[in-house]
């Protein structure tokens, strides 16, 4: 009970303050695809509803953008059937309503590059073990992998498996998995369900023990399977692209902590789950624990697996499900205190299960992370155990501004990785030099290319003064560029409604005149000076400085 009462007294404490947002942190949800649960629920049957799909698809990343998500681990494989145009497994019905039914689209290429031009990561959600009921089995046909590779499989309490304690088994994981990274630009495999089905006792797998164990006990035997398949396909993904960040998706307790049991359904013991230990061997990136708990089921249960990270990233699935009144009917308040809670000791983020419970607005979450813990953007961190040197400076930086739209340009960079194409983060802010430390800074991140167009939004202050940083795949970020400060005689601008002026302590008052050097208006020397007491004509600005010295400006003011 001491050490209840000592969690329940910490989490007070941390709520009871506003936290400062962390500028690299993963923000990720599940976007889930079987049976339509986040997308789609339109068919792609026609053009019409191949519009129509993309638009609801769109319109999802557009909302996680607007809430500063930067992750969407998109449901790729499914149950032995895929969303892409694969040579290995088959469509799922998800898209069409018919298994095997092409969308007439590449579903997996269009949500990777409208992630992309949203400066989203998308990774690719592989269900690794599960192949589907018997009815969905027999729905694939000749199509399904219990045909077509019948050795592999096994049918356990009514549904269908890949056989983990079958080396052949990793090696057709593997394919699926190759095929993906190959074919597509995405940013990471992510596995869910690696692991043997749920209380595998009796799992019919005494053939392959008895051929394949060493001697080992069944328990380690299978633990090492599972192990092995994780290794496998960490190791040959890394070979193909480094960068591609490998994880998966674990039962939420690894073990009984010193203080508190699991309830006897954790990782290890029940379905054979070394994630601890994958960690500490380096073939996992991220560990997105499913923990969908709440209380002394979620707190302890973090620490233990934050405290053995080994250095790699540990983001708690959130189980925010459990909000709906037809689930749990938990309160927002327990899903907040678990953002805190991640924030306060250390992991790497949060991920959240399911996307649709955040764009629906589930009790406010929406609008909770918008306009409190998501309220500024974040960087991916970094993968410095894979690569540590960030790209190349980017150079001449250029800013050409016209009325609220500021067009930015600068020179490429290079990264040390010659198949890698840097790219770019832009910051903006009041102040010179901007300071990239502040996420409060960040106006668009994962820029594709050397120029970026920036206006500002309805009613908001036109920023004065920009910053560029390069960014490689590993998410290894440069020092910035800053827009080069021009003398004060030339640094002005306007936003329509005001003169944006130089930040200086030199200067005493600023006088305006129309083109004849008729006086129209005069004040005491301020960043912002109001144009709405101007009438429509042109108009020279002048500067004095407080030891009196005038200073004329080339700048003409078009009213």
């Amino acid at each position: 009970m001491r050490h209840t009462y000592l969690i329940l007294l910490l989490l007070c404490v941390h709520c009871s303050h506003i936290q400062a947002q962390p500028k690299n942190e993963i923000r990720a949800t599940w976007l889930t695809t079987i049976y339509g649960l986040d997308w789609p629920s339109a068919k792609a049957t026609s053009a019409a509803g191949i519009r129509k799909q993309k638009m609801e698809l769109c319109q999802m990343l557009d909302e996680l953008k607007a809430a500063n998500f930067n992750t969407v681990l998109l449901q790729t494989r499914l149950r032995g059937d895929v969303i892409y145009p694969s040579s290995i497994e088959t469509y799922n019905e998800t898209l069409t309503g018919t298994e095997g039914r092409t969308p007439g689209y590449d579903v997996l290429a269009f949500a990777i590059e409208e992630c992309h031009k949203r400066g989203l990561e998308c990774h690719a959600w592989v269900v690794s073990i599960p192949l589907g009921t018997e009815k969905h089995v027999k729905e694939l046909g000749k199509n399904s992998v219990t045909r077509k590779w019948p050795r592999l499989c096994k049918r356990y309490q009514g549904d269908w498996f890949l056989d983990p304690g079958n080396p052949a088994t990793k090696e057709y994981l593997l394919s699926l998995v190759q095929e993906i990274v190959t074919r597509y630009d995405v940013d990471g495999i992510h596995l869910d369900y690696i692991r043997y089905p749920d209380r595998p006792k009796d799992f019919p797998d005494k053939e392959m023990y008895r051929k394949y164990g060493n001697g080992k006990s069944l328990d380690t035997w299978r633990r090492d399977n599972i192990t092995a398949i994780v290794r496998h396909l960490y190791q040959q993904v890394k070979q193909l692209k480094p960068w591609v960040k490998m994880s998966c998706s674990p039962i939420g307790k690894f073990k009984d902590t010193s203080h508190y049991p699991s309830g006897g359904w954790n990782a290890y013991y029940t379905v054979y789950q070394d994630a601890q230990g994958w960690l500490q061997e380096g073939i996992q990136d991220i560990l997105f624990p499913m923990m969908y708990f709440n209380g002394n089921n979620f707190y302890p249960f973090a620490l233990d697996w934050q405290e053995k990270c080994s250095g790699r990233f540990i983001v708690p699935g959130l189980g925010i499900y459990f909000m709906d009144p037809s689930e749990k009917n938990w309160p927002l308040s327990e899903i907040v205190r678990q953002i805190y809670f991640t924030r306060d000791h250390g992991l790497a983020g949060q991920a959240y299960y399911r996307a649709q419970y955040i764009t629906k607005n589930m009790k406010g979450m929406l609008d909770e992370l918008t306009g409190l813990h998501y309220a500024s953007p974040a960087i991916q961190p970094a993968m410095t155990w894979i690569d540590n040197i960030p790209p190349s400076i980017p150079k001449k930086l250029i800013s050409n501004r016209k009325g609220s739209i500021v067009q930015l340009n600068w020179q490429t960079s290079t990264d040390n990785d010659s198949r890698i194409t840097p790219y770019y983060i832009v910051y903006a802010s009041d102040h010179y030099p901007v300071d990239i430390n502040n996420p409060k800074n960040i106006v668009a991140q994962s820029v594709r290319g050397n120029n970026y167009t920036y206006e500002e939004e309805s009613g908001k202050q036109m920023k004065r003064f920009f910053s560029i940083t390069a960014i490689d795949r590993f998410g290894n970020e440069s020092e910035a560029t800053q827009q080069p400060p021009l003398k004060n005689e030339f640094q002005i601008s306007e936003d329509g409604t005001q003169l944006l002026l130089p930040s200086s302590t030199e200067l005493a008052t600023i006088t305006i005149t129309d083109l004849t050097g008729r006086c129209v208006l005069q004040s005491n020397y301020e960043e912002r000076i109001p144009l709405n007491q101007l009438m429509k004509g042109a108009y020279r600005v002048i500067f004095t400085d407080i030891k009196g010295k005038i200073h004329p400006s080339t700048h003409i003011l078009a009213r």
